[in-house]
Parts: structure tokens; C-alpha cells; sequence
């Protein structure tokens, strides 16, 4: 028992062994001592995650700074100017404001690049938190930015209203009046004077050379930008162009509103006299016609002062007075009759100068104007996309003389009143006048169709240039107005929008131009149309589809507006169609209903004064450009 006792009996516990031995509040300890490393690796994510929230917000604000920078410069200085630097420094600062997240003062500072583009840095410094109490000091922040305009390939086909209006200034005052000047091509041509300042023409010289220098500024050296421009009025100069092609995409002949001189024996008589011999026996009193010369005529002077006559004698015999013998003696002079007929063209399409067969001692030489080819569904006031009539459509291939264009020729071409054939001697040697006054066809027989010059119904702009990469001194040689970039003509919008889509469509007669270059992509199209005023056309002015007044070839009537407005819309479409874009500017008027459902949705402008119509310019020339952040 004892022995038993013994062996269970414990030796009384001491203070220190009972807390050793005492395991309760171990874990809060632990969670203090653990606190320590816990709160660093918190505040560690805390801040880190705020400094990748604020670096994104930084990289943001720079990008933004930086486009608003390369989208505001225009030229090619060195540096930035106050306007380009105050643009990009207040979008970075609308994107990051200064204290955000905590941050301290943000800056940012733009630099133009060598390339002619905006490059950038922003820096904020970024106070810790929770590791602040680590010891851990501020960070700053840095990032790098960069925006450049990329031009891929692109052509870009200026259509430009050259009307007679085009000569006033935008508020429709100033100039006008027709004043004579050489052409480029050597004839003689007219044009409606401008104002002697701030002419809308002079403006729209200025737009195009700013459009060409922000292009240019936004290109780099692998870029391929090519130019071409369609002047229109009455019609459009596209005689150079479709040579340069294939010459025989015109025709060799065409049937004119002419005239022609008639036989002899229709001569007209201007003065005649009769002398009378007595005692003349019949025998000796020649008989029959005599005339001198015996064929043709005496021809003095040239052109519209020529003048053709001969003399023409006549015997009779009477028994009175044992036989009187009396001699009538006439003076005369051509009579021509005024017709339409086929003339011979295959010369005139070569800008060679030829005889003129409607004058004596008269040749003629062709400005380049253009009837268009046909069939042209005449009457027609709606379009089949799908099946466009030969004008409208800028794919088909010239294969037959209908589908051929035709030189216009108003040096070759006459008024004949109203009747479908006329026959005059005139009032004169010439039998036509050089000028005009008549207002109505009907009392407008025998006049020439080229004084018409002196109008606007007969107007042959400058010519067209088809697309090629061109320098800046190509584009201000062609718009400068020491050349044909002049105004004059009434205004037929259908003759820029047929021909603009013509020479930019990447399937048609042209397509060779709007090629893609070797191993690169389709460039991108675009039309540039730019008109003063609505429609204006006339059915006795000679037009894109020669005089409606007799050939009524696209209204069947006389009033022929609303049918050049009809196919005027139906080319934009074809034009979109193409995958061309397609911009119109209203300079000096209301941009119409028209207008703007000829332009790409979204694409139409109005400008009422010069600047406006350089900042439509600047605005277009900048959606061409493609802003991108490029690093």
C-alpha cells in the first residue's frame, strides 16, 4: 500500500512551470506578432495597385495631350507654337487633374519630333500610404507618349466649281463683266472677272495649297498620295485627258448644229445695176449667165470679217429701139444653210488646227471640251445602279462611236431659229454676225454659238489633270491664276461629279491611275467637290450634252434642270458605290438638301467666307490623315 502510495505522489507545481504549462491566449499573441509583416503586405498591394491605377490614368492623359497636340499643327517648324502646346497641355490636363488619387502636381511637356509629329512625357509624384509608415518614400510616376498622322495610300480628286459667280467675293459682290485671254493651249478663251480682292476663286486657290501642305505635313516617305482635279461649268475639259488614254476613245465623226454653204446657184444677191445699149443686134447681145468667178467666190479678209462674193451678169435682147441689149449686172454673196450634220473630227480630236468648213479664210482649233457619249436614256429622271446609261456609268469601256465621247465644238456650231433646217444669206458678207443680242432661239437664226464666249452659255474651263503624285509646286502651278483656273460658265454640277467619279473609279477608263502601288494595299478614294451655287443650266447653252434646245438628249423637252439635277445625285451614288468617299463644301450658299445627299453621310460642309472654306479644307485634309497614338 505504502509502497503504492508512493509511486502516485507529485512534486507541488511553481509559478513559472504553471505558465508554461498553461497554453490559453497563445493565438492573440501570435496574430500581434504577425500583425507587423500582415500590414506591410496589405499596404504593399494597397499602394501598388494605386500605382497602377494611376499610371494607367497618367498614360491616358498623355496620349490624349499628345493627339491634341499632332492635331493641332498644320506646318512643318521646328517646334510647337503657343496654340499647338496650349492644346495638348490642356486635354492632358481635363484627362488627369492635379491631386487625383492623392497625387501630387502633375507635368507634362510636348515636343515636335523630327518627323513633324508630337511626342510627349508626364511625371507625378505618388505619396504611399500604409508603406509610409514603413519608411517607404514617394514614387514618381513617368510615362511616354507619342501621336503621328498616318497618310496611307491615298487619291484624292479635287472637283471645283469654276463658274462665273466663282468671280465675286463670298457675300456675291464684285466682279463680273468678260474680259479675252490666251490659253494655256494657245486659243483664245474668256473669263468673268474677279473682284479685285478676296474673290471666292482666289480662296478656293489658297484652300487647295493649305489641304496639299497638311497632307503633306501628316505623310512620311512610303506613303504615295496622288492629286487630280476636275474644273467644271457648262462641261469639263477632258479632251487632253482621254487622248492621253487612247485617242481612240473619241470620235472621228459628230453631228453639229451647223451650217454649210449652198450651190452657187443659190448665191444671194447684196446690189445689183442694169446698163441698156440700143442698136445691138440679138446676136451680138451675149446671152446665158456669166459669172466671175465661175465657181467659188472672192475672198477677202478672215474669219468673222471675211467676206465671199462674186459677180454675177445677165444679157437680155429686146426688138425696141432696133434691138436693145440690156446687161443686169449682180452683186452676191454665199448663202448657207443651217442644219444639223456630220463634221469630220478625226483632226480636230488631236488639237490639230484645221480649216473651218462653216467660214472662209477661217481655221479652228479644239479647247478640249467634251459631249458626252450615250446611249443616255433620255428622259429618264431615275437610275438603275446596276444598269447606268453609258454617261452615267464610269466603268464602261469606249467600244462603239455611241459610247465614245464627242469634241465640243461651239466654233463649228450655229443657231437656226426654230425650224429643223434654215437657209440665209445674211446680213452680211460673212452671213453671221460675231455678236448677239436676240434673247429667244426664234430670233437668234444665223448667230454663231462661239460668241457665246462673251456669256456663260458657252464656257470650256481649265483642263482637267488626271491623278499623279505631285509636288507643291505642281499644285500651285495648276490652280494659279496666271492660267485657265479662271471663272466663267453657268453651272452644271453632273458635268465635276460624272467625270470626277470617272477618273477615280478603280474600274473604268482611268483605272490605270487609281491602281494600287506594287505589294501595298487598295489606296483610299476620295472626291473633293467644292460649288458656289445650285444647278443653273440653260436649254440653249452648249453643254455637257451638246445644245438641249435641238438635241434634246437627256430631258426630251426644253426645260432640262430637274433632269441635270437627277443625274447629278445618281453619279454621287455611283460614286459610293466605288468605295469613294465623297466630301462637298457649299462656299457662299446654303448647303441644299442636294448637297448633302450628294456628300458621304456626315461629310458636307459650309463655309460663308474665305477662312471657313480653308477650315472645311483643313477639316477634310485632317480626316484624311489618320490621327494615331503611335507609341
Amino acid at each position: 500500500m505504502i509502497g503504492s502510495f508512493d509511486r502516485k505522489r507529485r512534486t507541488a507545481p511553481t509559478t513559472l512551470g504553471r505558465l508554461r504549462s498553461d497554453v490559453g491566449g497563445n493565438t492573440l499573441a501570435m496574430m500581434a506578432i504577425a500583425l507587423i509583416p500582415i500590414c506591410a503586405i496589405i499596404g504593399s498591394g494597397l499602394d501598388t495597385a494605386r500605382l497602377y491605377v494611376v499610371k494607367v490614368r497618367l498614360q491616358q492623359a498623355c496620349d490624349a495631350g499628345v493627339l491634341a497636340g499632332r492635331k493641332s499643327i498644320i506646318t512643318s517648324g521646328a517646334a510647337l507654337d503657343t496654340s499647338d502646346t496650349g492644346s495638348a497641355k490642356q486635354f492632358f490636363k481635363n484627362n488627369f487633374n492635379d491631386g487625383w488619387m492623392r497625387t501630387g502636381t502633375a507635368t507634362f511637356t510636348p515636343v515636335k519630333t523630327s518627323d513633324n509629329q508630337v511626342s510627349g512625357t508626364a511625371s507625378v509624384p505618388v505619396p504611399m500610404t500604409i508603406m509610409k509608415m514603413f519608411g517607404m518614400p514617394d514614387i514618381t510616376l513617368s510615362v511616354a507618349c507619342q501621336a503621328r498622322y498616318d497618310v496611307p495610300d491615298t487619291d484624292i480628286m479635287f472637283v471645283l466649281d469654276t463658274t462665273g459667280s466663282m468671280g465675286s467675293k463670298p457675300d456675291g459682290t464684285g466682279g463680273g463683266g468678260k474680259y479675252a485671254y490666251t490659253r494655256e493651249n494657245g486659243t483664245t478663251g474668256y473669263a468673268t472677272a474677279e473682284a479685285s480682292s478676296g474673290s471666292k476663286i482666289s480662296a478656293v486657290r489658297s484652300a487647295v495649297l493649305n489641304f496639299y501642305d497638311t497632307v503633306k505635313a501628316s505623310s512620311d516617305t512610303t506613303t504615295h498620295i496622288r492629286y487630280g482635279f476636275v474644273p467644271y461649268s457648262v462641261s469639263v475639259n477632258v479632251g487632253e485627258a482621254i487622248n492621253s488614254v487612247d485617242p481612240s476613245y473619241l470620235v472621228d465623226s459628230w453631228t453639229y448644229n451647223t451650217r454649210e454653204p449652198m450651190p452657187e446657184a443659190n448665191d444671194s444677191v447684196y446690189a445689183s445695176s442694169s446698163k441698156s445699149t440700143t442698136n445691138v443686134a440679138s446676136g451680138s447681145c451675149a446671152t446665158g449667165v456669166v459669172r466671175t468667178p465661175a465657181t467659188g467666190y472672192n475672198v477677202s479678209g478672215s474669219g468673222t470679217s471675211a467676206t465671199a462674193t462674186a459677180v454675177r451678169k445677165t444679157t437680155s435682147w429686146t426688138s425696141s429701139n432696133s434691138g436693145t441689149c440690156t446687161v443686169l449686172t449682180e452683186n452676191v454673196k454665199v448663202t448657207w444653210k443651217y442644219l444639223k450634220k456630220s463634221l469630220d473630227t478625226s483632226q480636230i480630236k488631236g488639237f490639230n488646227t484645221v480649216s473651218d468648213p462653216t467660214r472662209f479664210n477661217n481655221t479652228v482649233k479644239w479647247q478640249g471640251c467634251i459631249e458626252e457619249r450615250g446611249p443616255l436614256s433620255s428622259g429618264a429622271m431615275t437610275f438603275d445602279q446596276d444598269n447606268l446609261p453609258a454617261d452615267l456609268d464610269p466603268d464602261l469601256m469606249p467600244t462603239s462611236d455611241d459610247t465614245r465621247w464627242k469634241p465640243a465644238m461651239p466654233e463649228l456650231s450655229y443657231w437656226r431659229g426654230n425650224t429643223t433646217s434654215w437657209t440665209s444669206g445674211g446680213s452680211s458678207s460673212t452671213s453671221a454676225s460675231s455678236d448677239y443680242s436676240a434673247t429667244t432661239m426664234s430670233t437668234n437664226a444665223g448667230y454663231w454659238v462661239a460668241a457665246y464666249y462673251n456669256s456663260d452659255s458657252v464656257e470650256c474651263p481649265k483642263a482637267a489633270k488626271r491623278l499623279s503624285e505631285m509636288d507643291r509646286s505642281d499644285v500651285e502651278a495648276y490652280v494659279s491664276s496666271s492660267g485657265d483656273l479662271r471663272p466663267g460658265g453657268f453651272t452644271y454640277h453632273d458635268a465635276g461629279m460624272i467625270w470626277g467619279t470617272r477618273m477615280l473609279s478603280p474600274n473604268g477608263p482611268f483605272k490605270a491611275d487609281t491602281a494600287a502601288w506594287p505589294n501595298r494595299n487598295d489606296p483610299n478614294r476620295y472626291i473633293v467637290f467644292m460649288t458656289d451655287g445650285d444647278m443653273n443650266s440653260s436649254w440653249t447653252a452648249y453643254q455637257l450634252y451638246g445644245i438641249e434646245y435641238y438635241d434634246k438628249r437627256i430631258s426630251g423637252q426644253d426645260n432640262d434642270e430637274a433632269y441635270h439635277n437627277a443625274r447629278f445625285l445618281a453619279e454621287c451614288t455611283a460614286a459610293k458605290n466605288r468605295g469613294i468617299t465623297v466630301f462637298v463644301v457649299a462656299f457662299g450658299q446654303t448647303l441644299t438638301t442636294q448637297l448633302k445627299t450628294c456628300a458621304t453621310p456626315g461629310q458636307a460642309f459650309q463655309a460663308n467666307d474665305s477662312a471657313a472654306l480653308d477650315a472645311a479644307f483643313q477639316n477634310i485634309a485632317k480626316q484624311i490623315a489618320q490621327l494615331r497614338i503611335s507609341q
